[in-house]
């Protein structure tokens, strides 16, 4: 039971998904690594934050990597990861948005143009709120261009061997490398 003073616990739950993340060849050595989202940020991760962005079917996976250029594809590594998260709150809920005081319509906040400006955005205060609570990942809407309502993003915040959420790269061939030589 809560008191007056205590926020209402997270309406965290449990899911086992199959995710998958294109991304630039020159990182295919390190497919679980978040990072190049710290960085500079994301829509669901301030700058210092890591975050691994996956998505739930390859074609959202290949249009979030091309962000703009969908038609122009560039060269991908797409990999596919198997999620196993007991601290996931899924913001494509509208009861859990409702929980949160959160409007739909925010997720889609313009973050990049945002920070830009030097205002923080209020994703990033959404997401120190989520992590600090105890999520370790999000599902998510996806708002790359040429994507429709179905298209889902899973954004982990904590995703090693000891956290709530576990991430296994599927590579049964061994096919990624397995450090940066290649690229000299």
């Amino acid at each position: 039971m809560k008191g007056p003073d205590q926020p209402a616990p997270l309406p965290l739950i449990r899911r086992e998904l199959l995710t998958f993340r294109a991304h630039h060849p020159r990182w295919a050595f390190a497919p679980t690594s978040g990072e190049g989202a710290a960085r500079r940020g994301g829509r669901f991760n301030p700058p210092g934050t890591p975050a691994l962005y996956t998505s739930l079917t390859p074609t959202t996976a290949w249009m979030e990597a091309q962000q703009g250029l969908p038609y122009k594809a560039q060269p991908m590594t797409l990999v596919a990861y198997r999620v196993n998260c007991a601290a996931l709150i899924d913001l494509t809920h509208a009861p859990t948005l409702a929980a949160l005081g959160i409007a739909a319509d925010v997720l889609a906040t313009p973050w990049e143009d945002l920070a830009s400006c030097g205002i923080e955005s209020p994703t990033w205060i959404l997401a120190r709120r989520l992590i600090g609570a105890g999520a370790a990942a999000c599902l998510a809407p996806s708002f790359a261009p040429g994507v429709g309502p179905q298209d889902r993003n899973l954004i982990l915040w904590r995703w090693q061997a000891q956290d709530d959420c576990r991430v296994e790269v599927i590579d049964d061939l061994g096919r990624l490398p397995k450090d940066d030589r290649s690229w000299g």
